[in-house]
């Protein structure tokens, strides 16, 4: 519930009392002293799903910009009028959303200013980059923590859906200051992390589980932004705390971002254009799912002759965000498509060895070990070790490495270079 309080204008008064009495409105009126151009303040407590209309009814009796309007938070409320208004609104609104005030401002409140959002943004890459170089989970998710991304994405998904250019640009211009800050300190910090030897020497970046990761990504990974899109706009709109849901949308773009800077200091390039790609991917898809959920939610701009500017400015910027994503869906399409068909190539390759091994013949297949090149995107099989058991005094099967390295090159199209490692196994009597 809402405490709304509002200065009426002199001469406003018997009219904007009216509109609330027509609305069913408990309220307190006080005389304004202060000799300037209100003659009284208006205290009414209200439902949430009430804030809205009756700003706007109070609009329609005269109450402009002028006026002082503030919508602060209300405990606790009793009145039996209170509750016949709040069961009228819950049955002709949604009880979840706050007004549309309420939602400008808190998004405002959520875009930082620019000191505190490049300190705690250089300090959450850092601490990412670190995270991921010790292959630490923990020390990833308290970087995410701190990350303060959530507020300019809101911002600049609230200012398209309200026609609010200002907003608009300044969540926008956050969001790549943001993302390049990371980056940028990532890199850096990861420059002198391997140039002190605070690292083991000769340490393979792709082959550390939290870099490698982010170095893939899959169209799984739509659905983790789209996701934390949808959250951050739902948890703004109710009005309920964004800390957590501002934990997710770091999650979608922190460490990737971490990654991009690793990359780079490692002179890997491709290491840093698929965690590059999914950064992106990430940003935009958080966006176009928060714009949709507050234009689905009924959000539009103060002004009537706005609607069609905002309705105009909605679908230009998602279809700008959908057209972005399709492009860089192809990326990840095609390493979605090259991880399927890896794992398919390689299910077939332990058949065709079981396949290989003569009938009637002791030999029992230990292991199959598929080998991929050293490409972090497009990897290709490209060794396959085998490990056979036999009985001892079997030395091995004569023609039997011949025999497996024809059926793995058959399965995988392609000359495969292939080891056969004999163990010898002994069974008790």
């Amino acid at each position: 519930m809402r405490l709304l309080q509002v200065t009426i204008p002199t001469g406003k008064r018997e009219t904007v009392l009216d509109a609330l009495d027509e609305e069913g409105v408990d309220y307190v009126v006080t005389d304004e002293t202060s000799g300037r151009e209100f003659t009284a303040i208006l205290y009414a407590p209200l439902p949430n799903p009430a804030v809205e209309p009756v700003l706007e009814r109070l609009r329609d009796a005269g109450l402009d910009d002028e006026a002082y309007t503030v919508v602060v938070e209300a405990s606790t409320v009793v009145s039996r009028r209170f509750e016949e208004l709040e069961e009228r609104y819950a049955e002709e609104n949604d009880e979840g959303r706050i007004a549309r005030e309420e939602l400008q401002s808190r998004a405002e409140e959520l875009a930082p200013s620019l000191r505190t959002y490049a300190v705690m943004t250089v300090i959450s890459a850092v601490i990412a980059t670190a995270g991921l170089l010790l292959d630490s989970p923990a020390v990833v998710v308290g970087s995410m923590v701190i990350a303060p991304l959530i507020g300019p994405a809101m911002a600049a998904s609230v200012g398209t859906v309200l026609d609010d250019q200002e907003l608009f640009v300044r969540g926008v211009k956050l969001q790549i200051l943001g993302m390049g800050l990371a980056v940028a300190s990532a890199a850096a910090f990861a420059v002198v992390v391997r140039y002190a030897h605070l690292v083991p020497p000769g340490i393979e970046i792709t082959e550390v589980p939290e870099i490698q990761e982010r170095l893939a990504p899959g169209f799984l990974t739509l659905a983790v932004a789209l996701g934390a899109g949808v959250a951050g706009a739902l948890s703004l709109a109710s009005g309920v705390s964004a800390a957590i849901v501002g934990v997710m949308i770091a999650v979608a773009l922190i460490p990737p971002a971490a990654t991009v800077g690793i990359g780079i200091a490692w002179g890997m390039p491709m290491v840093s254009v698929g965690s590059g790609v999914l950064a992106l991917v990430n940003g935009l898809s958080i966006n176009a799912a928060a714009i949709g959920v507050f234009w689905f939610n009924g959000y539009r701009p103060q002004r009537w002759f706005r609607l069609d500017d905002a309705r105009s400015a909605v679908l230009k910027r998602i279809a700008v965000l959908v057209v972005a994503i399709a492009v860089l869906s192809v990326f990840l399409g095609g390493v979605t498509y090259n991880s399927f068909q890896n794992a398919a190539t390689e299910e077939d390759i332990r058949e065709s060895v079981e396949g290989a091994i003569p009938d009637g013949e002791p030999i029992t297949v230990l292991d199959v070990q598929v080998e991929f090149t050293d490409s972090v995107l497009l990897g290709q099989p490209d060794r396959v070790i085998v490990t056979v058991g036999v009985p001892r005094g079997n030395g091995g099967v004569d023609g039997l490495t011949e025999r497996i390295d024809d059926a793995i090159d058959r399965v995988a199209g392609q000359d495969i270079d292939t080891q056969v490692r004999y163990v010898t196994i002994e069974r008790a009597g």
